[in-house]
Formats: structure tokens, C-alpha cells, sequence
């Protein structure tokens, strides 16, 4: 099941999301549109977007804002995906060719810039300074997030707690403003902006943790793109750093190696270490605290079923295969 099947209620507005989406991707440079269509169509399940719905929801709202809203927060993360393709090199994404793979770097960048530039363009018409500082702020902290985990790329000596910085900010922070602004769409009160927020916060991070065990656990159809894409980017995620820990100092010397040269010529070798090291059962114990504390933040809410449906997501979030 889709994650917004799991709300009937949901359902239309979720398709009015959709089709606000396709419907603001005009531009009078065809490649734009082209390249824009392709990746906003790949195949992604929308679950930022559908945080904004069921937030507003969640907080009693009645206007329409909330369906522009969804797809301004779809515009920005498409447009760190078309980004992050380029600077990683990626060549797969959700089981097709990446934009970047299809067209190439530059143009990649620049449909990216052109997201980035609607989404804005779609807050001014909203015209809530409120909602327009959480997203701008969001999308400045999204960018540091993703020069510090370029600055961790191949550094070993990458901490648990350098990782978790990076993580909160290139992943946890879109999930934070997803739900906090669905909330301050609906003028709910302060109380409950701030538990939206903390629960898209802890949702973001124990989605991204289960992200980063499932580079080690997957079949690359399962996950859409390559098995050992991390470690083939020199990428120190949890597991890693975990298994570097209680692995002794031979086995650590190679998952350090690995990490500084990138590549996959040791992956067999170090997909056992990491499995037998316990580091995937740390990382999905770290994941369900997570998600238990975006459930307990859900406790400002009055009771509705669209709270109950952002509980299933929390769960859902990491008891997953894709």
C-alpha cells in the first residue's frame, strides 16, 4: 500500500497535489519541461507533500493553500534529488536512469535552479511570511547538509555525531518543515506547530537511518538504485561507523581503506563485517527510537485520523523495503 492510500480522506487532495504539480511545470524552454516532467514523474511516492496534508489536516484546516503548499515542498526535494545525482555521480534513481545519466550534468543543475525558483515563485502567491521563513531557512540548512556530507565523503574519522548532523540537515530538515508548515497553514497553536515540527524532525532521521542500513541490505531493485552506492561514494553512514567501532583493528583498517579510496572492489568483504558487526541491528534501533519519538510528539494533537495515519507513517518509516 502508498502511503496516501492509507488515509481515504487524503486521497483527492493528494491527487490534487499531483495534478498542481504537473500543471506548474510550464516553462517556454522545452528541455526545462522535459527534464522537470521526468524526474517529478519517476515513480516517487511524494511522502514530504503528503506531510503537509495530513498536518493541516491534523490541525483542523479548511482552505486550499495546503495543495500548493505540498507542491512547493515536492518542487525543493526534487530539486536536491536532480543535485545530489550530479555532485554523487549517480547514474539510477527509483529504478530508471537519473536526469543527470539521461541529459547530462549541466542541464541537471539548472532544472534544478528552475524547482528551487517555482517553489518560490508558488510561496509568494500563498503570501504567509511565517510559512515563507520555515521553508527558506529549510532549504538553507538542506544545502549546509549537503556541503557537510560532501566534506565527510572518504574521511574514516567521520564521528556518529558529524553523521547525525549531516543526516538532520540534508534529510530531517524537509520532512521538519513539511509538517511544520502544514500546521501554520492551518493557524494552529503554537503547541502544535512545534510537535509537527519535532515529529517531522524524528520521522526525517529514522527514515534516512533505515535509508542508509538498506545500502547494505537490498537488492538493487528493491531499492532503486545501486546496492553499495554509500561505499562506493566513500560515504561513512551509520553502519560503517558503527562497525568500526567493535570490529578489531585489521577489519577496521579495511572498512577505513574503503571509505578513503571509494569504490566497491571491497564490498563483499565489508557487507559481512557490517553484518556480522551488529552495526545494522545499532542503526535500526537508533531508527525505531526515532520513530518512537515522532510518535510521542503527536500527543499535542486532538485525536483525528489523520494523526492516527502520521502514527502508521512513523511505523512505516522503518519497517520498510523500499
Amino acid at each position: 500500500m502508498q502511503p496516501h492510500q492509507l488515509n481515504p480522506a487524503i486521497e483527492p487532495q493528494f491527487e490534487s497535489v499531483n495534478d498542481y504539480i504537473i500543471n506548474h511545470l510550464g516553462s517556454n524552454v522545452p528541455l526545462v519541461e522535459k527534464i522537470g516532467h521526468y524526474i517529478v514523474e519517476s515513480g516517487g511516492k511524494r511522502l514530504r507533500p503528503l506531510l503537509v496534508l495530513l498536518a493541516a489536516n491534523a490541525c483542523n484546516y479548511n482552505g486550499k493553500h495546503h495543495i500548493s503548499l505540498s507542491a512547493v515542498i515536492e518542487f525543493i526535494h526534487t530539486a536536491t534529488l536532480l543535485h545530489d545525482d550530479v555532485v554523487d555521480n549517480s547514474d539510477l534513481r527509483r529504478g530508471k536512469d537519473t536526469a543527470n545519466a539521461k541529459w547530462g550534468n549541466a542541464p541537471s543543475v539548472l532544472v534544478g535552479d528552475f524547482l528551487y525558483s517555482r517553489a518560490f515563485q508558488i510561496m509568494v502567491e500563498i503570501g504567509d511570511m511565517d510559512i515563507m521563513k520555515v521553508i527558506s531557512n529549510a532549504t538553507n540548512v538542506i544545502a549546509e547538509g549537503e556541503v557537510l556530507q560532501l566534506l565527510n565523503c572518504r574521511n574514516p574519522d567521520t564521528s556518529e555525531e558529524a553523521y547525525m548532523q549531516v543526516i538532520i540537515g540534508k534529510t530531517a530538515m524537509l520532512f521538519e518543515a513539511a509538517t511544520e508548515v502544514g500546521a501554520i497553514l492551518a493557524n494552529a497553536p503554537k503547541k502544535q506547530q512545534e510537535a509537527l515540527r519535532d515529529y517531522g524532525r524524528h520521522l526525517g532521521i529514522a527514515f534516512q537511518l533505515i535509508d542508509d542500513v538498506m545500502d547494505y541490505l537490498s537488492s538493487a531493485e528493491e531499492m532503486g538504485k545501486n546496492v553499495g552506492d554509500d561505499l562506493a561514494e566513500g560515504k561513512p553512514t551509520l553502519p560503517l561507523i558503527q562497525a568500526m567501532k567493535v570490529v578489531t583493528a585489521e577489519e577496521r583498517q579495511l572498512i577505513r581503506q574503503t571509505i578513503r579510496k571509494g569504490g566497491l572492489e571491497d564490498l563483499e568483504p565489508i557487507l559481512a563485517l557490517v553484518k556480522s558487526s551488529g552495526a545494522i541491528e545499532y542503526t535500526q534501533e537508533s531508527a525505531l527510537k526515532q520513530a518512537d519519538l515522532a510518535i510521542d510528539a503527536l500527543s499535542a494533537l486532538p485525536d483525528s485520523s489523520f494523526k492516527e495515519t502520521l502514527t502508521l507513517l512513523a511505523h512505516m518509516a522503518v519497517h520498510r523495503n523500499t
